[in-house]
């Protein structure tokens, strides 16, 4: 394919990307109104992307057996954060939620700045004071202290610092293949979900009358659209784009979310969550900002 209809191409993959996951909350809440409350929707729909994937990573063993250990621990952690954060849709506002999960840059940055010990370029230090501000801004909009208050805000902030931790161990690492790092992502995430799903909702023994096949639908359509298409698409795009295009594109998650809430569930934010938001998404930008190298 020639470059630039391939960079074309990927980045119209990255932008739907962002927009289906804009909209990811409706299959997570829907499995929660028609039974499989708490985390174990998310864990079903997670379990079903690794039983989708299997068959391609039982296929690729050999070339996986040689994989960098380190790396696949990184996608593991990876997953484990994606399926906190999908827990974290059903426990709270979804704008806010995606925002505290946007907080990822600034965990990033200080990862790099004080356990790698790299140099931090100016541009890094206004993003993470912009997150940081935009965070307390959210957090104390309502005049307390600025801090998260439900499980689902709490869920999302750890999954972003997870998030990071795990990016971080993604890019110093030699890169796991995409069909493998599929597979490995959903099993993590399936980890994630399984650790915490005990701890917030009892194990559902029986779903209603006439729940089970709407349920089984809704898993199979997020395993597969969410966590399997989509996601391969993603890591065949962000291989053929610079990060900073990948990470401002994807923000399409944030507007699409905050607006599918609003028009759907009747969740609209405040002028202060609105001006942290901001704040948020400006460090976003900050963080993936070409700066000059020294």
């Amino acid at each position: 394919m020639h470059h630039d209809s391939a960079t074309r191409l990927a980045s119209v993959i990255v932008i739907a990307t962002g927009t289906l996951w804009g909209l990811y909350w409706l299959p997570v809440r829907r499995l929660s109104e028609l039974g499989l409350t708490g985390a174990w929707g998310s864990l079903a729909i997670v379990a079903a992307a690794a039983l989708l994937l299997a068959p391609v990573a039982l296929v690729r063993r050999r070339a996986f057996a040689g994989t960098d250990r380190l790396a696949v621990a990184s996608v593991l952690l990876g997953g484990a954060a994606f399926a906190l954060y999908s827990v974290a849709l059903v426990y709270g506002r979804v704008a806010i939620i995606i925002l505290l999960f946007f907080l990822t840059p600034v965990w990033s940055t200080l990862i790099a700045r004080y356990a790698l010990r790299w140099p931090t370029p100016r541009l890094r230090v206004l993003a993470i004071a912009c997150g940081l501000l935009g965070l307390g801004v959210m957090l104390g909009a309502d005049g307390t202290l600025p801090r998260p208050r439900s499980a689902g805000e709490w869920l999302a902030l750890v999954s972003g610092m997870l998030w990071a931790v795990a990016s971080t161990g993604i890019r110093l690492r030699a890169p796991v293949a995409p069909p493998e790092a599929a597979f490995v992502f959903a099993t993590g995430a399936c980890l994630g979900a399984a650790s915490v799903a005990p701890f917030l909702a009892p194990w559902p023994s029986a779903l209603p009358a006439g729940h089970l096949g709407p349920a089984v639908g809704w898993v199979l359509l997020a395993g597969g659209l969410w966590w399997g298409l989509s996601m391969a698409g993603l890591m065949w795009a962000t291989a053929r784009l610079d990060p900073a295009r990948v990470g401002i594109l994807l923000m399409a998650e944030v507007l699409v979310g905050a607006a599918s809430a609003a028009l759907i569930a009747g969740e609209r934010l405040g002028p202060l969550e609105l001006a942290g938001g901001a704040l948020v998404l400006a460090a976003g930008v900050l963080e993936v900002w070409p700066v000059r190298r020294r």
